[in-house]
């Protein structure tokens, strides 16, 4: 089942997430088959970094909490706030 990632960052946590970034995207890297999109959240100057937002097929709900609960941003204090939501891909059609 393919679930969203809605992801805000802390306050003030640029640097982190940037000293991070390598081992975020080795992360993201062990899903890399199973993701459908993934990319930074971007504030309204359209440059920094705010967030992130995911699309990721996982088994259910809890594989999906597990393996984001492992992210190098969440331990590293750089996610704060975020959502999880059971996704259904519309557009662009998928193919058989």
């Amino acid at each position: 089942m393919l679930f969203v990632f809605h992801i805000l960052d802390k306050p003030g946590t640029t640097e982190q997430r940037l000293a991070l970034r390598p081992k975020q995207y080795e992360h993201l890297g062990t899903v890399e088959d199973r993701m459908i999109v993934g990319g930074p959240l971007l504030g309204e100057d359209g440059q920094t970094m705010i967030g992130s937002l995911l699309i990721i097929d996982f088994d259910d709900l809890a594989a999906a909490q597990s393996w984001l609960a492992e992210a190098p941003f969440t331990k590293g204090g750089v996610f704060g706030e975020w959502t999880i939501y059971p996704y259904t891909q519309n557009w662009p059609r998928p193919q058989p």
